[in-house]
């Protein structure tokens, strides 16, 4: 048993808790009074005695048991603010500071991309989101935030886990709602014998799903899933990474279109299936370069299938983790965008900062790691010179961004 205490919520912490002194208090807001029972630093089941102004009813009735979302109990005003001070503070860590120009929330009921969870039961399957601080899955027949498309599939997905899995697997099925229907990809639920991949075949054709992949091999294909970047189709591969919201995603493409500006030799780093080097290449002649085979075959795809709408693309695997492109290689591009993983590009950053590239549209999912290489930049002599704030995990402590730095006035 832990001890019973009273606390004054002082902040937000980066998972969306509230932080009193040294306690997590989960479900609070700042300025918030709260009691309950604090056990290794976290009160787990806070009682809210004086609620914050911002405090809203959260508006999904998953909302107390589904880890999906750490803050539908918070206004929208609230967390836009809340998501640019994230911003903020990680720059001014870095000794950095930019104005931030605009904060983009997608709408409810528009994430187009999601990993759910499921497992095997007595009575059948469950599929959902973990709930808070649980391995335990949650079943989200309601969900707030899910495309309607990918809520109405749920049972059809409890029906290939009941199928597929076996009783100890938790499997991850990733959904993408596509032009063409419902790509499902599903990993860790290992081996299939015959009958069960006619089986789970059998249920994705009723499903109506485009495709089923089981551990990255395609099982059922009725149509290939397509999505567009900007009007260029693409077909992704099983399990891709996709922007979660269309919404975000032409955002984040508006940004970087911004921060290129009129650049006609530009290279996308960590280019993924092409969400901004195939728009990019309606007016600039652009290099991607991915580390993904699967990611660089999609993007060279819908390149060629453009049916030469677009000027020359050139696409090259390459782990930019291992081997990040060199300041002499760099040399010939007016302009640079570069989209990492959460871990940022830190050697990239330092090869940018010794290139002469003069402009950089830097995309990010964790402020830190920007940061970090933000200043790495200016050190090399860029400026930081805007940032725009887009929300794609609407209600969760996620945050994303896109910077322009530039060298201005060099040449």
């Amino acid at each position: 048993m832990g001890e019973v205490r009273r606390l004054t919520v002082e902040r937000l912490g980066h998972r969306g808790d509230g932080v009193a002194g040294d306690v997590f208090v989960p479900g609070s807001l700042p300025g918030e009074q709260v009691e309950g029972e604090v056990e290794k630093g976290r009160m787990s089941a806070p009682r809210i005695l004086a609620p914050a102004p911002m405090r809203v009813r959260p508006p999904c009735p998953h909302a107390k048991a589904c880890g999906g979302c750490a803050l539908q109990h918070a206004s929208d005003a609230f967390l836009r603010a809340w998501k640019a001070e994230v911003v903020r503070g990680a720059l001014a860590a870095q000794g950095l500071a930019a104005p931030i120009r605009a904060v983009h929330v997608s709408l409810p009921a528009s994430r187009r991309r999601a990993v759910l969870h499921g497992r095997r039961t007595k009575r059948g399957a469950t599929v959902g989101f973990h709930g808070r601080a649980s391995d335990v899955i949650t079943a989200v027949p309601e969900c707030r935030v899910l495309d309607p498309r990918i809520v109405a599939a749920l049972r059809a997905l409890a029906a290939l886990v009941e199928a597929g899995a076996s009783r100890r697997a938790r499997l991850d099925i990733a959904v993408i709602a596509s032009e063409s229907g419902l790509d499902v990809a599903v990993t860790g639920g290992g081996v299939l014998d015959a009958a069960r991949r006619a089986r789970l075949a059998g249920l994705a054709m009723e499903a109506g799903l485009a495709r089923l992949s089981w551990e990255g091999e395609p099982l059922a294909m009725a149509r290939a899933p397509l999505v567009r970047f900007d009007g260029i189709a693409v077909e992704p591969p099983p399990g891709a990474f996709l922007q979660a919201t269309a919404e975000g995603e032409a955002a984040l493409r508006a940004c970087v279109a911004a921060a290129v500006g009129e650049a006609r030799r530009v290279a996308d780093l960590f280019a993924g299936c092409g969400t901004f080097a195939l728009p990019l290449a309606r007016r600039a002649e652009v290099l991607a370069v991915e580390g993904d085979p699967a990611l660089v075959a999609a993007l060279e795809a819908g390149w060629r299938g453009a049916g030469g709408a677009l000027r020359p693309v050139t696409v090259v695997r390459r782990d930019l983790f291992r081997r990040p492109l060199t300041p002499p290689e760099l040399a010939r591009f007016e302009a640079v965008v570069i989209d990492p993983p959460r871990a940022g590009a830190e050697a990239q950053a330092r090869a940018l900062a010794e290139s002469p590239v003069q402009a950089v549209a830097a995309v990010s999912c964790n402020p830190v790691t920007f940061a970090r290489d933000a200043r790495i930049l200016v050190a090399g002599g860029f400026s930081l010179d805007w940032i725009e704030v887009v929300d794609q995990f609407r209600w969760s402590p996620h945050v994303e961004l896109v910077a322009r730095l530039s060298r201005q006035g060099r040449s």
